[in-house]
C-alpha cells in the first residue's frame, strides 16, 4: 500500500495538534510539590505563592515534602492553606489535590478544598459548618452517614449562612463514598473544569459531574481542615492547577547571565589558536549539566607569559591585555561553574538527609506526644489519689465493726426470747418424757415375765 507524502504529513500534524490540545500546563503561583526533588518549602516556614495559617497558638507543621494541617494530637485543631494570587482563567483547567488522613478508630474531622470569590487568608481556618458566607465552591472529605468517608460538593452564591442552616448536609449537589482515612497511600482528588462541564474524580474515578456549573475566574483556591476531639490528621501533599494554554503558565526565568556576556565571553580572536580552545572549553562547561562537577580537564590554560621587550606596539600590548583578561574571565566562569556544582551537590545531599530525617523526626514527635500523654495520665492519677482522705473511710469502718461486736450479746438474747421455749415447756417436756420411759420399763418387765423360762 502507498501512502503520499501529504497525507503522511497531514497525519504527522493531526496527531501534534492533538497532543498539543490534550498537554496540561502547570500554574506554578497556584501550584507546590509537582517539582522532583525540590522542597515545597525553601526554608520550611512558609510555602512560595501560599497563606498557611492556625487557629489560636497552632500553626500547621510544614516539612519537605509536605503540610501537616491538624496534628495527630490534640484534638480541635485547625489549618488551612490559601494562594495568594487568584486563579485568572476561566476555560480548561485542573485542580489535583494529594492528601492523607490518619487517626484512631474512632477519630474524627474534615477536609475542604475552596474555591471562592474572597479569599480567607486572613481569617481563621474555617470548615464548611463553621464558614461565613462565601461565593463560590467546596469540596468536603468526611465521614458523612458513617459510611467509611465520602466527598460531597457544595455551591453558593453568597447568600447561603451554612453555619446556620438547620441542616447544611443536605444542600450538597454531588456525592461518592470515598473510604480516605488510614489506607497507607495517598489520595487524590481532581476537580476539572471544561467548557460548560464540572467534574470530580477521586483516585482517577469519576465521583460526580455536571453541565449545569460554571466557575467564574479570579477566585482563590485554599485548603482546609478540621480536627475532632478525636482528631485525625490531614497531610497534603501536593497541590497542582493546571490549564491546556500555554500563555497561562508562568514560568521561572532560568537566565543566569545575560546574553551580552556570553557573546562577549564567546567571542573568536583572530590568530589565537589558545583563545579558540579556550573559548570551546568554556563553551562545553556551560552546556554540560549542572550537577556534574567540573573537572581539570575542563578549565582552560594559563597564557604564556610574554616578555615586555617583545611587546613593542601599541596593537600588540592591546591584544595581549585583552588576551589575558579575557582568560581571566574564562577561569572565572570555570571556578563559577565549578562552585556551582558543588553548590548543587550539597543541595542534593541537604534534600536527601532531609528526606530521611523527616520520618524520624515524625516518629519523634509522636514519642514526644505519648510521653506528654502518658505523664498528664500520671498526673491526674497521682492527684486524685491524694485529694481523697482513706483514713476517714478506714476509722468509719473501725467504729461499724466495734459497733456490731458490742450488739451481738444483745441479739442473741433477743432471738433466743422471740423464738426460745417456755420454763412450762420445757417442765412439759421432761414429765412426757418420764412417763415414757417408765412406760416402757413396764412393757419390759411384763414381757420378761410371760417369756419361757430355760433350765440348764
Amino acid at each position: 500500500m502507498y501512502i503520499a507524502s501529504r497525507t503522511l504529513q497531514t497525519i504527522a500534524w493531526s496527531t501534534l495538534a492533538v497532543s498539543a490540545a490534550h498537554a496540561q500546563y502547570v500554574i506554578d503561583n497556584l501550584s507546590f510539590g509537582h517539582k522532583e526533588g525540590v522542597y515545597i518549602s525553601p526554608d520550611l516556614r512558609a510555602i512560595p505563592h501560599f497563606d498557611v495559617q492556625g487557629i489560636d497558638d497552632f500553626k500547621p507543621q510544614i516539612l519537605s515534602d509536605r503540610v501537616i494541617l491538624t496534628p495527630p494530637y490534640p484534638g480541635s485543631k485547625r489549618g488551612a492553606l490559601w494562594a495568594i494570587d487568584p486563579m485568572h482563567h476561566g476555560g480548561d483547567w485542573t485542580a489535583e489535590l494529594d492528601f492523607r488522613a490518619t487517626g484512631m478508630e474512632r477519630g474524627g474531622g474534615n477536609l475542604q478544598l475552596w474555591y471562592v470569590k474572597e479569599s480567607q487568608a486572613h481569617d481563621k481556618p474555617n470548615s464548611l459548618y463553621t464558614a461565613p458566607k462565601f461565593d463560590g465552591l467546596v469540596l468536603v472529605v468526611d465521614q458523612y452517614e458513617g459510611h467509611g468517608g465520602s466527598v460531597r460538593g457544595f455551591l453558593n452564591d453568597g447568600t447561603k449562612d451554612f453555619k446556620s442552616h438547620p441542616d447544611p448536609d443536605q444542600l450538597a449537589f454531588g456525592k461518592c463514598d470515598h473510604a480516605y482515612r488510614n489506607r497507607g497511600h495517598l489520595s487524590t482528588i481532581k476537580l476539572h473544569h471544561a467548557n460548560g462541564l464540572l467534574e470530580v474524580t477521586v483516585d482517577g474515578e469519576s465521583c460526580f459531574k455536571t453541565d449545569k456549573v460554571k466557575l467564574p475566574q479570579d477566585y482563590y483556591f485554599g485548603v482546609s481542615a478540621a480536627s475532632a476531639e478525636n482528631p485525625d490528621s490531614f497531610e497534603v501533599h501536593k497541590f497542582i492547577v493546571s490549564t491546556t494554554n500555554s500563555h497561562t503558565r508562568e514560568e521561572p526565568n532560568r537566565q543566569r547571565f545575560p546574553d551580552a556576556r556570553n557573546q562577549q565571553h564567546q567571542q573568536p580572536v583572530q590568530n589565537q589558536p589558545h583563545q579558540e580552545s579556550a573559548q570551546q572549553q568554556h563553551a562545553q562547561q556551560q552546556n554540560s549539566p549542572p550537577k556534574k562537577m567540573a573537572s581539570s580537564q575542563q578549565i582552560p590554560a594559563w597564557i604564556q607569559d610574554v616578555l615586555a621587550s617583545n611587546v613593542k606596539t601599541d596593537n600588540d600590548r592591546f591584544e595581549d591585555l585583552h588576551n589575558r583578561i579575557q582568560d581571566v574571565a574564562h577561569h572565572v566562569a570555570a571556578v563559577y561553574t565549578a562552585i556551582e556544582s558543588l553548590n548543587e551537590m550539597a543541595e542534593h545531599r541537604h534534600n536527601e538527609l532531609m528526606s530521611r530525617l523527616a520520618p524520624i523526626d515524625d516518629r519523634t514527635a509522636h514519642n514526644v506526644r505519648l510521653s506528654e500523654k502518658t505523664d498528664s495520665t500520671a498526673q491526674q492519677i497521682l492527684r486524685d489519689l491524694e485529694s481523697k482522705d482513706y483514713k476517714e473511710l478506714i476509722g468509719a469502718l473501725h467504729r461499724r465493726l466495734e459497733d456490731n461486736h458490742k450488739d451481738i450479746p444483745n441479739v442473741v438474747k433477743t432471738v433466743v426470747q422471740q423464738h426460745g421455749l417456755s420454763w412450762m415447756s420445757l417442765l412439759a417436756i421432761a414429765f412426757a418424757v418420764q412417763v415414757m420411759v417408765v412406760g416402757a420399763y413396764l412393757v419390759y418387765k411384763k414381757r420378761r415375765g410371760g417369756a419361757p423360762k430355760k433350765y440348764l
